[in-house]
């Protein structure tokens, strides 16, 4: 069974040989440059081109020497920078990052980054910081088609290159910020007429994807939080008249026009929109945050688990991965794999992206206990 038939069968809730699991596919799913620096010095892999891929959170394109190692079933579709530069922010810290990145070092030990030709959006990061937090610039260019082209192009040597299961991104899931919130309350129908323009274009964009792509890639991705740590941001009345029904209608287009799965990233305390969110279409949930008020496992998977897959929840990154020892790490993932397995509708990647402090033993205890717990005996 090849990575890409295996990830479809688990979505699907088919028999599989084992759960797959992933690291980095997506931009939630994945690990600092931080973390993998160290990990790979650990494993005594070189560190010499670590590629930062998302310059924000600071994420690192997954190699396929680790992809191997672990047995990912998933990778990256993000095409690299035309150019790089290598920049050293600390110690023997040194990654490529795209050459239209310009970082500037502060005062106070932190520095700040900002895009050529954006100065207007500039990011910064304290000393010893391992991400940086302000403005989201596109380093890929923000021309929706051609970042398509370009994406294409790489899905294709991809598809034929390995066998990995492929995802595009890049799309919202028509949830706002706060004051995007406020105004469901105060100017309803003026939200509502511009859910409607924004469906339009996220539907005219989903057709070029469709045909630029073709089979090449298995899954797009809707991406907003919809909670808090403590509960949703909305209620699930106000969800389900000013979010759902454009959700709905953007799936049913999908589903109708391609045979692609649908991923909802949003974090957060979501339990009481996953019947919405289900009902609209989405056919796979992440990060599945079970250290989240009213986020048990075995709730979920006992709820949730035939209606949906879980692309998430097999490590607790809020309590266990970054505080715990490597045999804790191990036993937390034992936990939530059992639970998340059963019946299949499961892809392990730990809650979140992992972050730049965690221990590499711990990372290699986490992704050693996932394969070794992930294969199925008859249980399906």
């Amino acid at each position: 069974m090849t990575s890409r038939e295996r990830v479809l069968r688990a979505i699907e809730h088919k028999k599989t040989d084992r759960y797959p699991i992933d690291l980095g596919m997506h931009f939630s799913t994945g690990i600092s440059v931080f973390a993998y620096y160290n990990l790979r010095k650990y494993l005594g892999l070189s560190t010499d081109t670590i590629e930062i891929v998302d310059m924000v959170q600071m994420l690192a394109r997954v190699d396929e020497d680790i992809l191997e190692m672990f047995h990912i079933d998933t990778m990256l579709l993000y095409p690299r920078a035309k150019q790089f530069q290598r920049w050293n922010p600390r110690g023997e810290y040194t990654f490529l990052a795209s050459s239209d990145a310009v970082f500037e070092k502060t005062a106070d030990g932190g520095y700040t980054q900002y895009k050529k030709g954006a100065e207007d959006l500039l990011l910064k990061m304290p000393e010893n910081g391992f991400f940086f937090d302000g403005g989201w610039p596109e380093y890929r260019g923000n021309n929706f088609e051609e970042v398509v082209k370009r994406t294409a192009s790489e899905a294709e040597r991809l598809y034929h290159e390995t066998d990995k299961f492929l995802a595009f991104m890049e799309f919202p899931a028509f949830f706002g910020g706060l004051d995007w919130m406020c105004d469901l309350y105060t100017d309803g129908n003026r939200i509502k007429k511009e859910q409607e323009a924004i469906l339009k274009k996220q539907i005219r964009q989903a057709d070029y994807l469709i045909k630029t792509f073709g089979d090449h890639i298995q899954m797009i991705c809707l991406n907003s939080d919809l909670g808090t740590q403590m509960s949703p941001w909305i209620g699930k009345d106000m969800y389900d008249e000013y979010v759902f029904p454009y959700v709905k209608r953007f799936c049913e287009h999908i589903k109708s026009h391609s045979d692609y799965k649908i991923f909802l990233h949003s974090c957060g305390s979501i339990e009481p929109l996953i019947p919405s969110v289900i009902a609209a279409g989405v056919d796979v949930l992440n990060p599945v945050q079970i250290s989240a008020a009213n986020m048990d496992p075995e709730i979920l998977k006992e709820r949730y688990g035939k209606e949906i897959a879980f692309w998430g929840g097999g490590a607790d990154t809020q309590k266990v991965l970054n505080l715990k020892d490597a045999d804790d790490v191990a036993k937390n993932v034992k936990y939530l794999t059992d639970i998340f397995k059963k019946g299949g509708g499961f892809v392990f990647n730990q809650v979140h992206n992992i972050m730049g402090d965690i221990k590499p033993e711990n990372i290699v205890s986490m992704l050693k206990t996932a394969y070794d717990n992930s294969f199925y005996v008859d249980e399906l």
